[in-house]
């Protein structure tokens, strides 16, 4: 069993609006509410890793980052831990995905080893971060997922409920 579930946000816990910076545009993506209860049922912590580039460009300030935040955790409940990189893709950090900052971020601050986590994500940079940190990476395709992205991935699930329960065998959860 993994010692916690890391989810990207825009494209997997909630619809992908490119560079939302406002909380009534917050929308759930399929099966997020029970697959996030699902992991909280068996007291497993869950966590938000997400690239934020809009606020590098100057499109988004932390203030909207945060009140997205506040939103999606009014929806779906309290997460342990987000970790958000407001760098641009040019900008050379070391958290931005598919760079593996973020998740180790995360596994600092929950005291776990990378290794005993999983990520789930709905494109290839997710789940690169998720191999580059050790992790267990899973993807949820989407429209936006590429072909190449879905072919590369050591294992898919066609919505977040199945991600669950291919991470906690005898799973259920409501669908």
């Amino acid at each position: 069993m993994p010692h916690a579930v890391l989810f990207d946000r825009d494209g997997t816990l909630i619809e992908d609006v490119p560079y939302n910076g406002d909380p009534r545009r917050v929308r759930l993506m399929p099966h997020a509410r029970a697959a996030v209860d699902t992991v909280r049922s068996w007291g497993v912590p869950v966590a938000v890793v997400s690239n934020q580039s809009g606020v590098a460009r100057g499109l988004l300030d932390q203030r909207q980052v945060r009140a997205v935040q506040e939103r999606v955790e009014a929806l779906l409940g309290p997460f342990a831990v987000w970790a958000v990189c407001p760098h641009g893709p040019d900008d050379g950090c070391a958290c931005r995905k598919p760079a593996p900052g973020l998740v180790h971020a995360v596994c600092e601050r929950l005291g776990t080893d990378p290794r005993r986590v999983a990520v789930i994500g709905d494109i290839g940079s997710d789940l690169a971060a998720a191999r580059a940190a050790g992790a267990r990476g899973l993807l949820v395709p989407t429209p936006v997922t590429r072909a190449e992205e879905t072919d590369a991935a050591p294992e898919t699930a066609p919505d977040l409920l199945a991600a669950v329960r291919l991470l906690l065998p005898g799973a259920q959860g409501a669908a």
